[in-house]
């Protein structure tokens, strides 16, 4: 079990923000040390989060840290090689070896002899950084030394961005704060979901009935009142501290790096569908998922120590012996949480051992409010069956993006809709008493709140039908494949077949498509959009997408559709939508050597797209989103996820009013 929650918590399910990022900033100075040595100093300042890589990485590992100094001039010689601070050794799971790299500040220092009278060195170094959810392409940046007396320190800017004008600079401003904001809702939507994930597990058999056991224990075995709720904060306590530690371990050992290269991996997205599966149908009560036997006597041992220590152990078993309900949710909850990136396992674990931990406390301070908890019995398992219905429709999102990138259209949007209406509209009638499993209790009424859940599932069945005949499904646009991905992307009865739209643009240019529902017409190759875009003389936007993107999916769906914007699209840009999850082939005469890994060959046509992001905009997540004129110049710095539509629109009217 302990390896099934590892391969649980290397999986994916959403892309990251994309952004152009420069979180590394040069600066140079000079130290003399006699009347012709010097040492060159370059110091790196490296914004939190972020890392940069040693000189000294090993062969098939991320670029290191170049330096090169031009000593064509013969004005000086170089003493030795370039020395660099102690940094951090790791072993990296994405590379799989040990790598060293530098946080916060890194100082490297070259010895030089001056043999004729110069005023400056001048170099370059070359560079690779990285977070916890994407790495930069290798980027260059030019050096210079000042030779004086007093060798005074030079600073230099490497990333002064182009010149633009106030409404503009406004603009990308607001947008990029948008962007942060949207990144503290994130975790704070992580936060909120786990917190109620945890409400979810706390009604589950396992963990509910342990309340009153666990409570009157500490009461009746403390000296006194006061004693005893001490004593059951103390446990609570320790339940936090135990699944935060679960998170911390998730953050330091399986970094969003590699969660977020799984984004679009075929068979973890795979994996990941039958576990969840396994999941679901474990919580139906087919059989359950449990921890060996002995740990839990093991820890159940070192409980009866008291003190601090046996609470501490307490809680231990208390996580050990529920596992069997809390473990898929844990799993599942770890791998979402993982694949946002940075501290957010660790924001997931907290709000999901809150959720745990307040009942036990709560109740040892008021005691009597055990009298008001509803008794045990068949409604735990009510919960449970419910939890095992909605892993079965998630597990069913990540088949859907490993179709998605593999392109078979086995699961295409009218199938997912299809399953996930089969799911609900059981759960439906789960729920209103006309279906029991192995371990309900004989159902002689329904309660209100089984009633009032029953309508609200049915209603949302009922919601998702018209998704068969074309209906965009605002509410869950985020989960089944986009509108294009379908039998009938024009609605069911509609063909494309003469007349229509696709009259209205005569015959389609080259290597050109119509992207359903709204007709906006679109290439997949950059080559021959820009070219199409020259011949009509409007400007490009660039789409950086993804088949298994999810804020792709949110923006095509919930931003792109309004007025305002899709007129743009459809009539004022030539849109090229560049995939960079798109597994198939390159023809032969387009294969060539990587630029970011010299010595590896691009396969895929996505890899040949992600190149190009990566090289080109020094980034690479998606969406992407890039307005450019016939030159290949940027109108306007690229935007990624923007769901304020305000906010789009704004940027798109001022790329629009550069390039005319």
């Amino acid at each position: 079990m302990r390896k099934l929650l590892l391969v649980c918590v290397i999986l994916i399910t959403s892309m990251v923000q994309a952004q152009i990022l420069e979180p590394v900033s040069w600066s140079t100075s000079v130290e003399k040390i006699s009347d012709t040595e010097y040492n060159l100093i370059t110091k790196a300042t490296v914004e939190i989060g972020w890392h940069l890589y040693s000189q000294h990485v090993p062969a098939d590992g991320p670029i290191p840290t170049t330096f090169v100094y031009d000593d064509s001039a013969g004005n000086f010689t170089i003493v030795g090689n370039t020395t660099e601070g102690e940094g951090h050794t790791v072993d990296d799971p994405v590379f799989g070896m040990k790598i060293k790299f530098f946080e916060g500040e890194a100082e490297f220092i070259q010895k030089v002899t001056v043999t004729k009278a110069t005023k400056t060195i001048t170099g370059f170094v070359e560079f690779m950084v990285c977070d916890d959810t994407r790495c930069l392409p290798p980027t260059e940046v030019d050096l210079e030394f000042h030779i004086t007396d007093n060798a005074a320190a030079s600073n230099t800017d490497p990333h002064a961005p182009p010149a633009a004008t106030e409404t503009d600079k406004d603009i990308v401003d607001t947008i990029k704060t948008e962007e942060k904001q949207d990144e503290n809702r994130g975790l704070f939507s992580i936060f909120f979901i786990a917190f109620l994930s945890g409400f979810a597990a706390l009604l589950t058999p396992c963990v509910f009935p342990m309340i009153p056991m666990t409570v009157s224990f500490f009461t009746k075995q403390s000296k006194n009142k006061a004693v005893g709720i001490k004593n059951a904060i103390i446990y609570g306590l320790c339940i936090i501290i135990i699944y935060v530690l679960l998170g911390t371990a998730v953050t330091g050992i399986f970094g969003a790096d590699a969660l977020n290269a799984l984004a679009t991996n075929v068979w973890f997205n795979i994996i990941f569908f039958i576990l969840l599966v396994v999941f679901a149908v474990s919580f139906l009560g087919a059989f359950e998922i449990m921890l060996p036997n002995s740990w839990a006597n093991k820890v159940d041992s070192q409980a009866d120590r008291g003190g601090l220590i046996g609470i501490f152990f307490m809680a231990l078993a208390l996580a050990i012996v529920s596992f069997s309900c809390t473990g898929p949710i844990v799993g599942t909850l770890l791998v979402e949480a993982a694949s946002k990136g940075g501290i957010a396992p660790i924001v997931g674990m907290l709000g999901f051992s809150l959720a745990i931990a307040l009942p036990f406390a709560l109740f040892a301070a008021f005691p009597g409010w055990l009298n008001s908890l509803p008794k045990s019995g068949g409604w735990l398992n009510t919960v449970k069956v419910v939890l095992g219905f909605l892993e079965l429709a998630l597990a069913f999102k990540f088949l859907s993006q490993a179709d998605l990138v593999l392109q078979t259209h086995f699961l295409e949007r009218e199938v997912f809709i299809a399953i996930w209406i089969a799911v609900f509209g059981t759960l439906a009638f789960y729920l209103f008493g006309k279906i029991q499993l192995p371990h309900d209790s004989p159902l002689t009424h329904i309660s209100v709140g089984r009633l009032g859940l029953g309508l609200i599932v049915l209603s949302f069945t009922i919601y998702m039908i018209p998704g068969l005949w074309g209906a965009p499904l605002n509410l869950i646009s985020a989960f089944p494949p986009p509108l294009e991905y379908s039998e009938s992307p024009y609605g069911v009865g509609y063909s494309k077949v003469g007349g229509g739209v696709a009259a209205a643009h005569g015959e389609l240019p080259d290597g050109a498509h119509l992207l359903a529902p709204h007709d906006i017409l679109a290439f997949n190759d950059y080559d021959k959009g820009l070219a199409y875009a020259k011949q009509v003389g409007k400007p490009v936007m660039l789409d950086f997408t993804g088949w298994a993107c999810v804020n792709c999916r949110k923006m095509e769906q919930n931003v792109w559709p309004e007025p305002e914007i899709l007129n743009i699209l459809k009539n004022e840009v030539v849109l090229i939508s560049l995939y960079v999850d798109d597994k198939r082939k390159l023809e032969a005469d387009e294969v060539v050597e990587s630029q970011l890994k010299p010595g590896k060959q691009l396969k895929y046509i996505g890899q040949k797209w992600s190149e190009l992001q990566a090289v080109k905009y020094k980034a690479n997540s998606q969406p992407f989103y890039v307005l450019m004129d016939h030159d290949e110049s940027n109108l306007m710095d690229p935007v990624g996820y923007t769901p304020d539509a305000d906010e789009y629109h704004a940027w798109l009217k001022a790329g629009l009013n550069k390039f005319k």
